[in-house]
């Protein structure tokens, strides 16, 4: 859980600098650093796409996953959904900033995919391009909120700890192949989260989340047969 606990610590280290510039970051600075991430995001995704679909024996599986898997996603709604829930539980001042934190640090395709490459494969590239990301988002926000953004640690900690376990307890299931189509929708997903970051496109990749599941349940009924 390496990883993870890279995670945990640069959100916490994060919102200490952050809380000790009282007046917050200038917004041509916040802009500057978020523009820096979105470039990291971004390339990331590209690196991840480029790299998996070589290896693909399904071609066309990730069309059916992003579109499916958005499709679902718009349904349900998940992007206002998310937003309505955060809304709901900000209450005070320093609430709206935990309830953002909490859903900026652990619903996303880095915080989700990271434990999972980091329990299967022991590789914990996700997980540290997530904690960079992470840092400078709790560094910003506990500029305006304080040091209790340091709390969001906590929550990050139990959800990347219980998909790093569960994905260890299901290790035998997760197939190569699975893995491949699983890793090249999320290099889209992580893509998508890039551009809106840049403010190039608002890709609402909350909604794209289901598409995770699509590669999922195609290869293990692949496998029965």
């Amino acid at each position: 859980m390496l990883g993870t606990i890279v995670n945990t610590a640069t959100i916490i280290t994060g919102s200490i600098i952050g809380s000790t510039f009282k007046k917050g970051i200038k917004e041509k600075h916040q802009a500057a650093l978020f523009t820096a991430m979105g470039m990291a995001a971004t390339g990331l995704g590209v690196n991840a796409i480029v790299q998996n679909m070589p290896k693909s024996n399904y071609p066309v599986l990730f069309i059916v996953s992003l579109a499916l898997g958005g499709l679902i996603g718009s349904i349900l709604n998940l992007d206002e959904g998310f937003q309505r829930l955060a809304d709901r539980f900000s209450v005070g001042h320093l609430s709206k900033g935990l309830s953002t934190g909490i859903l900026l640090f652990c619903i996303g395709t880095l915080s989700i995919l990271g434990p999972i490459q980091s329990a299967l494969n022991g590789d914990h590239t996700y997980l540290f391009t997530n904690a960079t990301l992470d840092f400078v988002t709790s560094m910003v926000l506990a500029s305006t909120y304080g040091i209790g953004m340091a709390l969001t640690a906590i929550v990050l900690f139990c959800w990347q700890g219980s998909i790093y376990l569960l994905a260890l307890a299901l290790g035998a299931f997760m197939t190569p192949d699975m893995m491949t189509e699983l890793s090249i929708v999320g290099g889209f997903l992580i893509f998508g989260s890039g551009l809106s970051i840049l403010g190039i496109k608002d890709c609402k990749t909350m909604n794209m989340l289901p598409s995770l599941i699509i590669p999922l349940i195609f290869c293990a009924v692949i496998a029965l047969f």
